[in-house]
């Protein structure tokens, strides 16, 4: 009986320490939310610099949150073309 309650513990312990030891993976990581995102972040997405993230959320305060990832295109100076470069990293929750 003993061995069978340390076998437990045991276990329950590695349960622990793996749940709280391994990484967590999102569909989102890597990914920009552009409603929420800073200046900063914002300047990391491909060819948008610290002048166009400022617009990015200059815009966002001025007419509310994107409702969708295309939307960034509303922002002077953001066009199809840097749209595409990003389209993979930008979502909108």
């Amino acid at each position: 009986m003993i061995v069978v309650k340390k076998w437990s513990l045991m276990m329950i312990a590695l349960f622990l320490v793996l749940c709280f030891s391994v990484p967590s993976f999102s569909a989102d990581e890597g990914k920009i939310n552009i409603n929420t995102a800073s200046a900063e972040e914002l300047a990391k997405l491909d060819k948008v610099g610290e002048a166009y993230a400022k617009r990015i959320v200059e815009y966002r305060e001025a007419n509310g949150q994107f409702s969708k990832p295309e939307d960034i295109m509303n922002v002077k100076g953001i066009g199809p073309k840097i749209f595409e470069a990003n389209k993979d990293r930008i979502v909108v929750k």
